[in-house]
């Protein structure tokens, strides 16, 4: 912890937007409170990790303590109003939260990276800074800690924030992640992510079942029983489905004869960087985000630690296959390439390539699987460089894509999700393209943009499936026909 003791500057700013309070709060107005101020961006898988422990903060000092999340966007999508929103919704946050869309008060606070808890005292001085992912233990104590020197100073003024939380209206999916065929039957899996469940679904998109019980939590057991917390990605084999758990930092396989959930992989708490081959029932994982089964093998997107696992299930072992921790835009030698939180994987037809969208260098990229394991950029140059740009892969740009998988030519097809598009990247060509040039037309009797789109995945009888996220629903896009419509919602 950064520990000083200036005037804080004012947060209540003409321009800036807030959410979850009927007006805008000023310094004097949260005089005799704690304040924590909460650089974030709602991209940031380390911003994502902070979020319970801000939440047990508030829960165990409601009237003494203030978290304001300052929303500093990275991406131009998330300078969006109803993406925010979205955001805020998606992940339960009901603590006021302002959209520095500027950055404006992440320059007067001296930010530098995402996410940054900034503290201020009762009288309006900030007393510390700290940034990346503090130990919840060692914040809890450390804020305990200022409420006491503030409550021995006689600064401390306990009363209740009047709040009024965004609920986001959903309905039979809620901030959907990843779709995937069950093999052998008719039916398909989804990801259910604001409802932390499983649905199954029929070839006409009706839920058939759910699997979970709907309450956030981290419960083996029956189908009933059993409890997710936002599961994002999914692998389907034979009589069974794999789980990436995500918010439980765990894998889950489903029995799909019995419908029993057992933990497969992960303690339930954040892990650290992956590095030597560990035993699948100690290993600790952090917010796996997409899974790909390919024999005997497990691949898994470690997004909290920009890596790719693998879980050998004979051995049942699990370790890194690519990804040094480090987060950035760097090819080479697997071990040594540097991620930034690979959110989508698809398997080549002959398992020797595992294509991955790397969702914050907006990029997609390729794990050689055979010896020596290299990692290769297609489409992407950083961290900072995005956009919606087709032509040669060089020239090409995403804007945080989250899902990929093949068409039947061998292209991969990516949604580009805060672009809110489907495009295609033709492997032969070394050219990138939209799949819907303007020639595909919507059959809805309503038809509205994809928004935030995490998942896309391709039937083997041509249809593109695409998770269209923000507005809790799928659909499918007919390549004969042109033509798309929703599918389920």
């Amino acid at each position: 912890m950064v520990k000083g003791s200036v005037r804080a500057p004012e947060i209540d700013r003409p321009g800036l937007q807030w959410f979850n309070v009927q007006r805008p709060l000023s310094l004097k107005d949260l005089q005799g409170k704690i304040v924590l101020l909460d650089f974030w961006t709602f991209c940031c898988i380390n911003c994502i990790h902070l979020l319970p422990t801000l939440a047990i903060l508030e829960e165990a000092f409601p009237e003494e303590i203030v978290v304001i999340g300052v929303h500093s966007p990275k991406f131009d999508a998330e300078k969006d109003t109803d993406a925010l929103r979205h955001a805020i919704a998606r992940y339960g946050i009901t603590h006021p939260v302002i959209q520095d869309t500027e950055h404006e008060l992440w320059q007067q606070y001296a930010i530098r990276a995402w996410p940054t808890l900034t503290f201020i005292a009762p009288d309006g001085t900030v007393i510390g800074q700290t940034s990346g992912e503090p130990s919840p233990e060692k914040l809890l104590r450390f804020v305990a800690d200022l409420l006491q020197a503030a409550a021995d100073g006689e600064q401390l003024v306990p009363s209740p924030l009047p709040l009024v939380p965004y609920t986001a209206a959903t309905g039979t999916f809620a901030f959907p992640g990843k779709l995937r065929r069950i093999p052998g039957t008719a039916l398909w899996a989804l990801a259910d992510a604001g409802h932390h469940q499983i649905a199954l679904l029929d070839e006409d998109g009706a839920v058939v079942r759910r699997l979970g019980s709907g309450e956030q939590g981290f419960d083996d057991g029956t189908a009933e029983d059993a409890s997710f917390n936002r599961p994002q990605g999914l692998a389907c084999a034979e009589g069974a489905i794999y789980v990436a758990d995500t918010g439980n930092h765990a894998i889950r396989r489903i029995d799909l004869q019995s419908g029993v959930v057992t933990t497969f992989a992960g303690t339930g708490k954040r892990g650290p960087i992956l590095t030597d081959v560990q035993a699948i029932n100690t290993v600790a994982l952090a917010s796996p985000w997409d899974l790909a089964v390919a024999g005997e093998a497990i691949y898994f997107a470690n997004a909290g630690t920009h890596q790719i696992g693998v879980i050998d299930l004979f051995a049942e072992t699990v370790f890194a296959i690519a990804g040094s921790g480090h987060e950035n835009l760097v090819d080479g030698p697997a071990l040594d390439a540097a991620l930034a939180q690979p959110s989508g994987l698809a398997l080549s037809p002959d398992h020797s390539t595992l294509y991955f969208a790397d969702s914050e260098t907006s990029s997609i990229r390729a794990l050689g699987l055979r010896e020596p394991r290299m990692v290769s950029t297609l489409v992407g140059t950083g961290l900072f460089e995005f956009g919606h740009e087709n032509g040669p892969f060089a020239e090409a740009r995403l804007q945080h894509a989250l899902g990929v998988d093949l068409l039947e030519d061998g292209s991969l097809i990516v949604a580009d999700s805060y672009n809110g598009a489907l495009r295609v990247l033709d492997l032969a060509s070394g050219v990138a393209g939209d799949l819907d040039d303007g020639d595909y037309n919507c059959t809805d009797p309503v038809c509205i943009p994809a928004a935030e789109p995490a998942g896309v995945t391709v039937a083997e009888d041509g249809r593109i499936f695409l998770v269209d996220t923000n507005n809790h629903r799928v659909l499918v896009y007919h390549p004969e026909s042109r033509t798309y419509r929703t599918w389920a919602a």
